[in-house]
């Protein structure tokens, strides 16, 4: 089985789960540990500081 490349680099994975209240699972487990319901918070804040990017960006 290969491993999939993750999109999102680990400082910023780390950064949204230290704001979501989850790191020290993290810490402790790995990503493996944490709870399905997390990575999908984890997803749709990723979703919300991209979109926010794009919004700030100028338009070309």
């Amino acid at each position: 089985m290969t491993r999939r490349r993750s999109v999102m680099s680990e400082q910023f994975k780390a950064e949204l789960a230290k704001d979501l209240g989850f790191y020290e699972t993290v810490q402790r487990e790995g990503w493996g540990g944490i709870r399905t319901k997390d990575a999908g918070n984890m997803v749709k804040r990723a979703i919300q500081i991209a979109e926010q990017t794009a919004a700030k960006s100028p338009q070309t």
